[in-house]
């Protein structure tokens, strides 16, 4: 019988997975190892001080606890039983959506005016620096600092308010504004919009400076006033800006509402300005409720989300093209 000649196999070079993955070039390869090791940390980081807070947020909002003790006992949704049934939670919400009804409207109405104003008007380009300069200053300064003065302002005695309104022979008009139900949440969202204007002021301007000028005088060759040019070149130009200032206002809504109400009412007169975070915060660190306090904010987080798929989907439209 003839024997076979056997050929040897040649040894395959089996690439690790690894490598497959980043590529099989070597410039691809270091681009894409680069972009792995800026993007590991990012994540690493996200997981830790984001996912994981809110996963364990609406696990303890399932637990009694103090905040302190080891040994949470487990109860299951009755936190969200008694925060449903409590009077105090409906308030709070109450206030939390009146503050979100008025302080993203009239802060974006504010601020688009005076972006336009400030970007079409016939002033002085010194002018425009000074005012840019004017309406940003609250945002260098610290909110805790913001709260305390607007509290003098609304002083009865001493406040300004007040003393304007005497000085215009208007004195009726004086009011305890932060120690009245019907006054004090009018008066918190006043205080934010003026925080807030100037920083989305700024937004808006950058987005309006992208903008030909040619657009603009061919508009105003055809006969459109400037109210009709804002409706047809501006507001569409810059709608992907306004549409990520909504979901910064929403959240800015809760933050803003929160410091304030915590520096210059504490929440008074008989909870009329307190919100859920300020009825969260009080939960936790004042009646040691911890998982009671988780249950808020879990509450909150649903409703952030809501909201800003909402207005997401709301707002969703044809993005123009410059």
């Amino acid at each position: 019988m003839d024997a076979k000649t056997v050929t040897p196999k040649k040894p395959q070079n089996k690439e690790p997975k690894f490598s497959k993955i980043l590529g099989k070039n070597k410039r691809q390869r270091s681009q894409n190892l680069f972009i792995f090791c800026c993007v590991v940390p990012t994540v690493l980081l996200f997981l830790l001080f984001k996912i994981y807070p809110m996963l364990n947020a609406a696990k303890m909002s399932l637990y009694r606890s103090t905040g302190l003790s080891s040994n949470p006992t487990f109860i299951g949704f009755e936190n969200f039983v008694t925060l449903f049934n409590d009077p105090v939670f409906w308030k709070s919400l109450g206030n939390t959506f009146f503050i979100l009804g008025l302080f993203p409207i009239i802060t974006m109405l504010l601020a688009l005016f005076f972006a336009v104003i400030l970007t079409q008007g016939k002033i002085f380009e010194w002018e425009k620096t000074l005012y840019r300069l004017i309406f940003f200053l609250p945002n260098v300064l610290s909110m805790v600092v913001i709260g305390m003065l607007f509290m003098y302002i609304y002083d009865f005695n001493l406040g300004i308010l007040n003393s304007f309104l005497d000085f215009i022979g208007m004195g009726m008009l004086k009011r305890t504004w932060l120690g009245e139900s019907d006054t004090v949440l009018w008066a918190l969202v006043f205080t934010m919009v003026w925080q807030a204007t100037g920083y989305y002021m700024v937004m808006y301007i950058s987005g309006i400076n992208r903008i030909p000028q040619d657009l603009y005088e061919a508009a105003t060759l055809d006969g459109a006033s400037k109210i009709k040019q804002f409706f047809i070149i501006t507001l569409p130009l810059i709608w992907e800006v306004v549409r990520v200032t909504i979901t910064f206002f929403i959240t800015g809504a809760f933050n803003l509402s929160f410091i304030f109400v915590k520096v210059m009412t504490k929440g008074g007169p008989d909870n009329a300005s307190s919100t859920l975070l300020n009825q969260m915060d009080t939960q936790a660190f004042m009646n040691a409720n911890y998982g009671y306090a988780m249950a808020i904010s879990v509450v909150v987080f649903v409703i952030a989300i809501a909201l800003a798929l909402i207005v997401k989907k709301i707002t969703e439209k044809e993005v123009v093209e410059l």
